[in-house]
């Protein structure tokens, strides 16, 4: 993950000028791809302040409105931004995790010590009837990090009979009705480990391809109408030698998903500030985040190479931006602020994986409160929207949508010094309603820059739009100023027929609603 490459993505487009103009044909008769909305998935690790003092404030707590101990306002605005699945405890922290010590009344729970965030003791008040609670008051569908690293084949097998099993249809299931739930919550998403090439265990691809079948084997599903979906621990950013051998070693009856993982990082022994940085300083950055489409692109050909029909999904299920902590937070609990620079990097890399939804058919954005490029940031009772949770919410129009394929006809480069990056992405879905919606970043910092969009196939009445922009770069929402970043009413687009014209100022994201 530390490797920062770049390389010309189709989905994006490029050329330079003051307000320069880029061509691009929207070809909707060759849309046939469905975005999986579990490409807008969240991650929520016992990490800092995401879980402890972020979601959850404890089912005592009389300051904070809650739901036993869920925090009412975090619910609603994750209720919002139409979150599909959240995956949870971990990250590093599912490898150490015993799910057993966090059921049944939480006074005989144990303490444990996370070991690899902040060393902090915990008392596994938060645990397994909370997280799958949350996620059904939310809408959202669980996705549960099996512990490989420090567990046994036993424990995640009780796990999934625990939460899957039919009411006194187990041992485990007649637990869970004794703990207060009857009736199962069916969790179809399960993690085989979590990042086995280092935290998960320092394995060997080949090693844990192993390791992962004898897991895999006793992950039973227990209701026919929801097949069990594992999830190999996937590669160390450009390892493509490690998919080859998920895909070439585990037959594909025991494997539903490869993961991924890639943050956008400067550097990762000097990461810098999220919030007093220099232009070259976000160049490069999105110079990282915008190498997600090269990753994707050599993953999934690896992949194809085994599955030609795409059966197997590909699963980025972390990404996002990095930093320095805040100055006086706890180097352990990765706190950072979320500025301009990280709305760039959401909708950018959102679009990259709508234009890869062929293969990527779940990503989970780390993390969803407190805690890296976060959502939600708390301090106390009060809570604030971060940009990044701005875009994802206007993106959620490209839910379960289908793929409209972009073809670019010209382009305009984003130009710092000597180095370019594409200035525009863009990516394109229609809706079961007949509404198609287009998602554009334009990620230069200081140029304004005119997108003309020509349509093949389609003739269009009735435009509409969100943009989302600021000042500049360094810009964020803090407790004082909550609303500083939010959308608005968009007037920059203008129809003639078959194409459309769209004027985006710098450092902005649109989204288009289109009717024909």
């Amino acid at each position: 993950m530390k490797k920062l490459v770049f390389t010309v993505a189709v989905a994006f487009l490029s050329g330079s000028a003051a307000i320069a103009q880029h061509q691009v044909l929207l070809q909707p008769a060759k849309a046939t791809t469905t975005i999986s909305r579990h490409i807008y998935g969240h991650f929520a690790e016992h990490l800092g302040r995401c879980i402890y003092d972020g979601i959850y404030v404890g089912d005592t707590n009389k300051v904070i409105p809650n739901t036993d101990g869920v925090r009412n306002d975090i619910i609603a605005a994750l209720q919002q931004l139409k979150v599909p699945n959240l995956r949870w405890p971990g990250g590093c922290f599912a490898d150490t995790y015993h799910w057993k010590d966090g059921v049944g009344p939480k006074a005989n729970r144990p303490s444990i010590v996370n070991r690899w965030w902040g060393g902090v003791t915990e008392d596994n008040s938060f645990g397994t009837h909370d997280f799958l609670n949350l996620c059904e008051r939310i809408g959202a569908e669980p996705y549960l990090a099996g512990n490989v690293g420090s567990g046994t084949v036993q424990e995640l097998s009780d796990w999934v009979q625990y939460v899957s099993a039919p009411a006194n249809a187990s041992p485990m299931s007649k637990w869970r009705a004794q703990n207060g739930r009857e009736k199962p919550w069916s969790v179809k998403y399960w993690g085989v480990g979590n990042e086995v090439w280092g935290c998960g265990g320092n394995m060997t691809p080949e090693y844990y391809a192993n390791i992962y079948k004898q897991y895999a084997t006793f992950m039973s599903s227990w209701n026919n109408d929801d097949k069990i979906f594992r999830v190999a621990s996937g590669a160390n950013g450009d390892n493509y030698h490690w998919t080859e051998v998920m895909m070439r070693d585990i037959p594909h009856h025991m494997l539903e998903g490869v993961g991924v993982h890639h943050y956008a990082v400067i550097n990762w022994n000097k990461k810098g500030s999220a919030t007093q940085f220099t232009e070259a300083d976000y160049f490069n950055t999105m110079k990282s985040a915008l190498y997600m489409e090269e990753l994707v692109t050599k993953h999934a050909a690896v992949m194809d190479k085994y599955d030609p029909k795409k059966k197997v999904a590909m699963l980025v299920d972390e990404w996002g931006g990095w930093y320095d902590v805040e100055p006086g937070t706890n180097p352990g609990f990765l706190y950072q602020q979320n500025t301009m620079r990280d709305a760039m990097i959401a909708g950018a890399t959102l679009n990259i994986f709508n234009n890869h939804a062929d293969r990527v058919r779940m990503a989970n954005l780390a993390q969803t409160v407190n805690v890296l490029q976060a959502v939600i940031l708390t301090k106390g009772a009060k809570m604030i929207l971060t940009p990044t949770y701005h875009v994802m919410q206007m993106y959620n129009v490209h839910q379960d949508a289908t793929l409209i394929p972009v073809q670019a006809q010209t382009a305009t480069n984003y130009t710092l010094g000597a180095a370019q990056l594409p200035a525009i992405s863009i990516s394109a879905s229609k809706n079961k309603a007949g509404v198609t919606h287009i998602s554009l970043v334009n990620i230069d910092a200081t140029k304004s820059n005119t997108v003309k969009l020509n349509v093949d196939g389609a003739t269009y009445k009735k435009v509409s739009g969100q943009i989302l922009t600021a000042a500049s770069l360094q810009t964020y929402n803090d407790f004082d100023a909550p609303n500083r970043i939010q959308p608005a009413a968009f007037n920059g687009a203008r129809l003639n027929g078959n194409s459309l014209e769209v004027t985006m100022p710098p450092l902005s994201v649109v989204v288009l609603a289109v009717n024909e």
